[in-house]
């Protein structure tokens, strides 16, 4: 088992990522944007130099969270966005020994449920057997896509699609903004989990507001008991959505302050795990 997070949730620039990282004593990071630009989308100069701050500092990438599929590429746009972001992600991931690629499943856009389903799964088989090429795993987030709608639609993906290399990162947070219950939805996918975004989150009169771990209703401190019984040795990475929230196009409004959230929602994190042990 070990602790790592979202970077950038922490500061835009890889010295400052890794630094919080390097704070809280971890030694792995989860790798998004690094000053604005996805890891995916850095030019290999910039990529190199990321790759040497980690080296320096010791760090291991977790998982990319990658683009594939999310909140911003609804089912009209074209397959090839994602094919090529994998092709970039596959020898980036592979230089830096990285296991896993986030990935979600298409927002929709207007299409009849059916039509959109079939058309997530069929292109989800092609990009999970570019993964099973490139030896690395698809992980996707129950979050804006139709494999998000809820457990039965995240088993039928895992179901249809059938790929080893397609698991699950469970986000305890993304549930309670969604009307989901967020253990239910849990216990019925907890099989297939293999990493763990750790968010909290209290809705309320339409809105959600996030919170620190364990503070919320995403059952945190359920979700990481039973996992930890349960023989889960994997990541458990944060995405605390205090100071930022890139999918709703919130920047921190100050680094200071992003960056002091971002370490202490690790350190509670850590509590929460030491008091379950």
């Amino acid at each position: 088992m070990f602790f790592t997070g979202i970077a950038d949730e922490a500061g835009d620039d890889i010295e400052t990522q890794v630094k919080a990282h390097k704070e809280l004593g971890w030694k792995h990071i989860e790798l998004r944007n690094i000053s604005g630009v996805s890891l995916t989308d850095l030019c290999d100069r910039s990529f190199d130099e990321v790759v040497q701050k980690l080296t320096d500092a010791g760090l291991a990438a977790s998982c990319f969270s990658a683009q594939l599929c999310n909140w911003a590429r609804p089912i009209s746009q074209h397959p090839d966005i994602d094919r090529h972001e994998l092709e970039r992600a596959i020898p980036r991931m592979q230089r830096l020994g990285c296991a896993f690629i986030r990935t979600m499943s298409y927002p929709n856009a207007g299409w009849p449920e059916d039509e959109w389903r079939d058309e997530v799964i069929e292109r989800m088989k092609v990009l999970a057997a570019m993964a099973e090429d490139g030896g690395v795993t698809l992980v996707h987030e129950n979050c804006h896509g139709w494999a998000g709608l809820g457990p039965d639609q995240t088993l039928e993906l895992l179901d249809k699609v059938g790929s080893p290399n397609l698991k699950l990162v469970w986000d305890t947070g993304n549930p309670v903004g969604s009307g989901q219950d967020p253990w239910e939805y849990y216990k019925a996918v907890k099989d297939h989990i293999v990493y763990v975004h750790i968010k909290d989150a209290v809705h309320k009169e339409g809105s959600t507001d996030y919170t620190y771990p364990g503070e919320g209703e995403g059952r945190v401190r359920d979700v990481v008991k039973d996992l930890l019984e349960s023989g889960y040795d994997g990541g458990f990475s944060i995405e605390p959505h205090l100071a930022a929230v890139v999918h709703e196009g919130k920047a921190a409004s100050q680094a200071e302050s992003a960056y002091e959230k971002y370490v202490e929602y690790g350190r509670r994190l850590m509590k929460i795990m030491e008091d379950i042990r």
